[in-house]
């Protein structure tokens, strides 16, 4: 069954598998026809509200997980610096006549030119604040507004929560804008700290100049004074401006892949929770790399997740997520095995009908993993015929 898209404007990121109709045998290695799956009590989906699972007689009731819940409030967007870097004049002085003097009045001109650069490069960043703070505003107002209205119930792929979606994708694009305009400017800046590091140096270098006389010192003395000053503003400058790059980076790259679990949450009309990369990125920065590849083997491992596909448009979406968010709580660097399981009984054309059946539904279920956040890398793909089921199921085991 495959997984129907709502646009390529609507999801950002987009599993390489989605686009093809099917997938080849080779990423379908087949299992013992025979397998078995002991009875336990794992995420299942029902056949309806109240009803026992098909091939399942005796399994408790089927209990959906609680809707997950966003932050309350929404996670802040950071904090920009808010230091004004404005530098005055340097100290003016007149001129001696001797070579030193001449020298002095040509670095003071220098030390000018710089701070001149120096304010219209604050004056950058203000604009550039503003920006930022206007964009921000906006799509957090955007985002809580659409989450809001999912937290109360919602039709799937609501058009009002569709546009708000889409206006939220606008704002962080421009978001995006507004951190390479402070690349740029950053640039710019550490290319001033050379400059004002070649000023220090020329002055300090003056004091040992030949026929200067009492006031030309004076004023060298009042004009390393002046740069150092300099130096200190421009020092603090580029460290606040990198702080705050770092900062909106980090928090454009989160927002991102929140957008795209809340596009699967429009579509579905339920909320699910935070994009399950945001997770695993913060696992991978502590706990390492995954662990490496193990053949499967179903008969040594109790699955995370069954879905049964006896009927059209399962709704399994919130439990699947949820399943997965649990055991990422307890093991971040999880891979997991999808198994597509047909009936082995019948006829070989309709265990042949069953099997395709049932791949194209394990391909929907991976669809959904990819826009919840979970890389393909984390998911490996098999498929089997089990005498112990009646219809088509889905498995999600922990590797």
């Amino acid at each position: 069954m495959a997984f129907r898209n709502i646009g390529a404007v609507f999801f950002g990121a987009v599993l390489a598998l989605s686009g093809c109709a099917y997938i080849g045998d080779d990423l379908w290695p087949s299992l013992s026809g025979d397998d078995e799956v002991e009875d336990v009590e794992v995420v299942e989906i029902p056949v309806a509200p109240g009803e026992t699972p098909a091939g399942q007689d005796g399994a408790p009731a089927y209990m959906p997980p609680p809707p997950a819940t966003p932050p309350s409030p929404r996670a802040l967007p950071p904090t920009l610096g808010s230091t004004d870097f404005s530098v005055g004049p340097a100290t003016p002085g007149q001129p001696t006549g001797t070579f030193v003097g001449g020298k002095v009045v040509q670095l003071r001109n220098d030390l000018n030119n710089l701070q001149g650069a120096l304010n219209a490069h604050n004056n950058e960043l203000q604009t550039i604040r503003a920006q930022v703070t206007q964009h921000t505003q906006i799509y957090y107002g955007l985002v809580a507004a659409i989450q809001s209205r999912l937290q109360v119930g919602t039709t799937p792929g609501n058009p009002v929560l569709t546009q708000q979606w889409n206006e939220s994708q606008v704002q962080i694009e421009l978001l995006g804008n507004d951190i390479a305009h402070m690349n740029s400017l950053s640039n710019r800046v550490t290319s001033d700290t050379a400059m004002v590091g070649f000023l220090l140096e020329s002055t300090t270098a003056a004091f040992g100049l030949s026929g200067a006389i009492e006031e030309d010192h004076r004023q060298l003395a009042i004009l390393e004074d002046n740069v150092d000053r300099t130096i200190v503003v421009v020092e603090r400058l580029l460290y606040e401006l990198n702080g705050d790059i770092r900062r909106q980076t980090e928090y454009v790259a989160r927002e991102r892949n929140n957008l795209t679990t809340l596009a699967l949450a429009v579509k579905k009309g339920e909320f699910f929770g935070s994009h399950i990369s945001t997770r695993i990125a913060k696992a991978a920065s502590t706990e390492g790399s995954t662990g490496g590849d193990v053949a499967f083997s179903p008969t040594d491992r109790r699955p995370l997740v069954v879905i049964r596909f006896d009927r059209k448009n399962v709704d399994y979406s919130q439990a699947l997520f949820t399943a997965i968010n649990r055991t990422l709580d307890r093991k971040p660097d999880a891979v997991f095995d999808l198994v597509a399981v047909s009936p082995s009984g019948g006829a070989p054309t309709q265990l042949s009908i069953n099997a395709h059946s049932a791949q194209r539904s394990a391909e929907e279920v991976l669809q959904t993993l990819s826009d919840m956040g979970l890389p393909a890398e984390r998911v490996k793909l098999s498929a089997m015929h089990s005498g112990d089921v009646q219809t088509n199921e889905v498995r999600i085991y922990l590797r």
